[in-house]
């Protein structure tokens, strides 16, 4: 009763102080010189990031200088090679990318660990001497394999290099992601299987990178399941339902009440933007980075 209204309304009043408007199911753009005069204040409780991958047509020297202009505190989704550019603004790599290996190719799989682990022996060094700490990683495509067996491989292969993570306080992130629209027979697709490795496993360096938009797709119950299991969680990525693009008003999450479950439950780590813009124009884009963020600054 009321209540599709209601919730309009909040958002509408959240990034009212931008001049944006929503029309047609898409953010409206601003032109350059309105986006660097908005006058919204963050309130400071939740560390913003936008994942890299998500604005690829523009440069990531202009996209980390937008970020940090709009007070967001890092990149997720870059490697070695790209740090540098973030360091010079002043942002964090909030969840370094893994060793570019095919999110299908993961540790379920016996005989991809001897080149997992590898890889990743190699990379692990490397975040902790940037600085940072959250590396991710992938369960890999079930290919014929039940969840038990799925995740005895991943206990198995995972445990050549927790001591190394453990030795540079570096934190290994699975990430969640859906099977039924976008990675089809992925076998880390509900937050219970995620969960159950993370017990076996009994260290603090490994834990979730819990994706919103994945597990609302495969899962729902958002909120709950947050509160149930957030030890386990390290990292939080955001997106509209269905289609992945900015989470306005068109898509069924509101993430206003999301977020403030994520911070009631002591999170102090990043929550970052991964939706896909409807937008194209690069100035449009940004615009609509900053709107987003603003819905999720609770």
């Amino acid at each position: 009763m009321g209540t599709s209204q209601n919730r309009r309304s909040a958002i509408k009043s959240i990034i009212a102080g931008t001049g944006a408007v929503a029309a047609a199911g898409t953010l409206s753009a601003f032109k350059s010189s309105e986006k660097t005069q908005m006058p919204y204040q963050l309130k400071g409780n939740i560390n913003h990031s936008v994942c890299r991958w998500c604005f690829g047509n523009i440069d990531l020297d202009t996209l980390c200088g937008a970020a940090a202009g709009m007070g967001m505190k890092a990149i997720d989704l870059i490697g070695p090679d790209e740090w540098a550019i973030a360091k010079k603004h002043g942002l964090s790599s909030s969840m370094c990318n893994g060793p570019g290996v095919a999110i299908t190719n993961g540790f379920n799989d016996l005989k991809r660990h001897d080149s997992l682990v590898a890889s990743y022996s190699d990379l692990i060094p490397k975040v902790a001497a940037a600085g940072y700490k959250n590396l991710i990683c992938f369960s890999g495509n079930r290919e014929g394999k039940d969840d038990v067996t799925g995740m005895d491989n991943c206990v198995i292969g995972l445990k050549r290099i927790l001591p190394l993570a453990e030795k540079h306080g570096v934190v290994l992130c699975m990430e969640l992601l859906n099977s039924k629209v976008n990675h089809h027979d992925y076998q880390c697709d509900r937050t219970d299987w995620g969960v159950g490795l993370c017990k076996k496993l009994g260290s603090e360096n490994f834990k979730l990178l819990y994706d919103i938009y994945h597990m609302q797709i495969d899962e729902g119950d958002v909120i709950a399941t947050i509160k149930k299991n957030h030890q386990y969680l390290a990292h939080y990525h955001v997106a509209g339902v269905p289609g992945r693009h900015e989470p306005d008003d068109t898509q069924e999450l509101f993430y206003p009440a999301i977020i403030k479950a994520i911070k009631e439950t002591g999170f102090t780590g990043v929550i970052a933007q991964e939706y896909l813009p409807i937008v194209k124009d690069q100035d449009a884009q940004i615009a609509s980075l900053k709107t987003s963020m603003m819905i999720c600054d609770v």
